[in-house]
């Protein structure tokens, strides 16, 4: 499965873990992979410590130490101002592995569909190169959140499951927003991460 976003910090690193330890404890082999990361040093754990927390691993196995940048920038940015070598698509898939056993991958992508993943490629270019059963799409629930799931959904292979992050049922702007993405675009909208799981599964 690939976590996309519609844009930075809107929960996909949260969304990825929570999924994680869910399938965990419903005794799923799960993995977790962050191809590239970048970050702001000193700010917290990283996305792939955060993904490591949930599914039992190293943060090495989840994202490859090389591919650690830590500037607050799109990853081949990054890399750019810390003078370190460009890095293709080909390159990150090239370093994907899964143990043996896995019963679920979770791959995240940075961003939103179309930020900056390597030199030649987006987060939609690593969902589209890696063909997976689904694509949990995580979006904030207030106003924007139609524009922005529509967009980022036509960016990214099916099935897209859309999980509206921080979604409160007494919010009107959030239950219209979720009726207005389920009713007049057919997608598959979700509320929780645990809802998102189920409809993954059913993928």
């Amino acid at each position: 499965m690939v976590v996309a976003g519609t844009a930075t910090e809107v929960g996909k690193t949260w969304a990825a873990a929570e999924l994680a330890r869910r399938l965990r404890a419903a005794g799923t082999a799960v993995a977790a992979r962050k191809p590239v990361q970048s970050y702001a040093p000193g700010g917290g754990p990283t996305d792939a410590e955060l993904l490591a927390a949930a599914t039992g691993e190293d943060p090495a196995r989840v994202c490859p130490p090389a591919r650690w940048y830590e500037v607050a920038l799109a990853p081949p940015m990054a890399a750019a101002e810390l003078g370190r070598p460009g890095f293709a698509l080909a390159d990150l898939l090239g370093e994907l592995a899964w143990a043996p056993g896995t019963g679920v991958g979770l791959v995240e992508g940075v961003g939103g569909p179309a930020s900056p993943l390597a030199d030649d490629a987006s987060t939609a270019d690593l969902a589209a190169a890696l063909s997976p059963d689904a694509v949990l799409l995580v979006a904030p629930s207030g106003l924007g959140a139609v524009n922005a799931v529509r967009l980022s959904a036509a960016a990214l292979p099916r099935p897209v499951v859309v999980l509206l992050n921080r979604f409160d049922p007494a919010d009107p702007t959030h239950r219209a927003n979720a009726a207005w993405l389920a009713d007049r675009d057919g997608l598959t909208v979700v509320t929780s991460a645990a809802r998102a799981l189920g409809a993954l599964g059913a993928c």
